[in-house]
């Protein structure tokens, strides 16, 4: 028989063991919870706070806040010695005050229209009166709606009377060429193609809204006639400077690549209509020349489509972290400072307050030396930009970020990503972030929520096609709609496809467009 000692001490290790596990349930219960609440958090954020990631107020030098949806950063910080001296910043802006009439542009024509009193007799003496003085009372806007014409193109056939009666001359005749047209056997001449372009790439019109406007205007049509009518033109004359501008733009050294969902119902790949196809786009730097910016329709993500998007490319490539951007030939690949600072925006807490002071120093220093030449911004960066680099990695390492939230996965984002991050130190071509890239595809972004998604691969890639011409006009200075009527006026009477070099003279950072189009 067990003494009692023996059987109280079995009990009490029991109930220790017990209460070593609920312990331990209880921690692992409460980190649970922590992770819940962080998640909770994020997404209010998301649906209800601030989407912008610029600072409530500014400070001096630029710096943005860091601090703008937590009231408790709001009380000034309490130090040991406390500053006494005041300093005044003196902030310039930018003058509001114009008249009225400086809304309309300096070729409006205008238009006068002078009021008379009716009776022009004196009141008094019955004497006609004579004008004194003229008074503007107002100023108004008055629009003229387009005009739609029919044109007809007739050619004219002539002969010589002369030689036709002479039985041993050779009959002689001549015939009026009339101009070839964008698309052959079609009614639609380069006014309408350019609108019908202009409106849905850069007013972000979808086709079968501009249908209602076309028959106001007086021309009968459907949308998939305009769409028909996109493909033909994207293919037969835009999709050569297309091409060039992809020659042009992979023999850069330097290129800002991202991409975002798309929708193509009809998939050569036999997937569902409901799954993501991508918009991928290209953007050159401004130190090496004229802006190019393409796009390319694809239906996954994968790293195949980037290597056929650049091919031939030997470079840098500005991106984000995603994991298709690693692992090509010759492609060195650079990731963006602002994706970092975002991480540790989201983590609102102090240390992701002090990981955003690090990232918006970089930025301060970089936007003081954005106008200076490459090698100088190299030499900054490596004696201003570097230290400040290593010390932010050398805190990360040092500080017990653990778990799954938000300061966690800002830590481990950022670390991940160290060599990547500082390959903007050794070359002043690369720029901090990947920036003009995500503003070259936001008109692709704000296209896809008016028209939601193309038919056919066909269609989406006349998109990419249509988007390239117009965003690179934009970036250089150009009158996409004007740019549109000179390409489609003048390209199908060339012989471009016999002398690919004349499309050189089309493009829109050229003698000839600049001429011509320019806004």
């Amino acid at each position: 028989m067990e003494k009692p000692s023996t059987t109280n001490d079995k009990v009490v290790q029991s109930l220790e063991e017990q209460l070593a596990f609920f312990k331990q349930q209880n921690s692992d219960l409460t980190k649970q919870i922590e992770v819940l609440t962080e998640q909770i958090r994020q997404l209010t954020k998301a649906l209800y706070g601030s989407k912008s990631e610029k600072s409530k107020y500014q400070a001096p030098d630029g710096q943005v806040s860091l601090f703008e949806d937590d009231p408790s950063f709001n009380d000034s910080e309490q130090t040991e010695e406390q500053s006494t001296e005041t300093i005044r910043y003196a902030v310039t802006r930018k003058s509001t005050n114009r008249k009225r009439n400086d809304v309309f542009l300096g070729h409006i024509e205008v238009e006068e229209v002078h009021h008379h009193p009716a009776d022009l007799a004196c009141d008094c003496c019955q004497k006609h009166m004579v004008a004194f003085s003229t008074v503007l009372v107002r100023e108004e806007a008055k629009f003229i709606p387009a005009k739609m014409k029919r044109v007809q193109h007739f050619e004219h056939v002539y002969e010589c009377k002369a030689c036709k009666k002479d039985v041993l001359q050779k009959a002689q005749i001549k015939r009026g060429k009339a101009p070839q047209g964008a698309i052959q056997r079609s009614i639609a001449g380069p006014t309408v193609l350019a609108k019908l372009i202009y409106d849905k790439f850069v007013q972000y019109l979808p086709l079968y809204r501009q249908v209602n406007e076309w028959s106001r205007y007086g021309l009968l049509t459907n949308d998939k006639n305009l769409s028909n009518w996109v493909i033909r033109v994207a293919e037969d004359w835009l999709r050569p400077l297309y091409d060039l501008m992809q020659q042009l733009l992979t023999a850069k050294s330097v290129l800002h690549i991202d991409e975002t969902y798309a929708q193509i119902l009809n998939r050569s790949d036999g997937r569902p209509a409901q799954s993501n196809a991508y918009n991928w786009v290209c953007r050159t730097v401004a130190s090496e020349g004229p802006i190019l910016v393409l796009f390319k329709s694809a239906l996954s993500r994968g790293r195949a489509i980037l290597a056929d998007l650049i091919r031939g490319f030997k470079g840098t490539v500005i991106c984000d972290g995603y994991a298709a951007y690693a692992e090509l030939p010759e492609v060195q690949f650079a990731n963006c400072w602002a994706h970092v600072r975002r991480y540790w925006l989201k983590a609102e807490s102090k240390n992701g307050q002090i990981g955003v002071q690090y990232c918006d120093r970089l930025f301060q220093i970089e936007r003081r030396i954005k106008n200076l030449s490459a090698d100088e911004r190299v030499k900054i960066r490596q004696e201003e930009a570097k230290p400040l680099i290593l010390e932010f990695f050398d805190w990360i390492d040092r500080s017990p970020f653990f778990g799954k939230n938000a300061i966690a996965k800002a830590a481990e984002y950022t670390l991940n990503r160290k060599q990547a991050l500082m390959v903007f130190l050794e070359n002043g071509h690369v720029l901090i972030d990947n920036n003009p890239a995500e503003n070259a595809i936001r008109p692709n972004v704000i296209g896809r929520k008016n028209w939601l998604f193309s038919v056919s691969e066909a269609g989406a890639q006349a998109n990419a096609i249509c988007l390239s011409l117009a965003e690179t006009a934009k970036a250089n200075g150009i009158d996409f709609y004007q740019y549109l009527m000179k390409l489609l006026t003048e390209l199908p009477n060339l012989p471009i496809h016999q002398q690919p070099e004349i499309l050189q003279q089309y493009l829109p950072w050229s003698e000839n467009i600049q001429a011509t189009c320019a806004k």
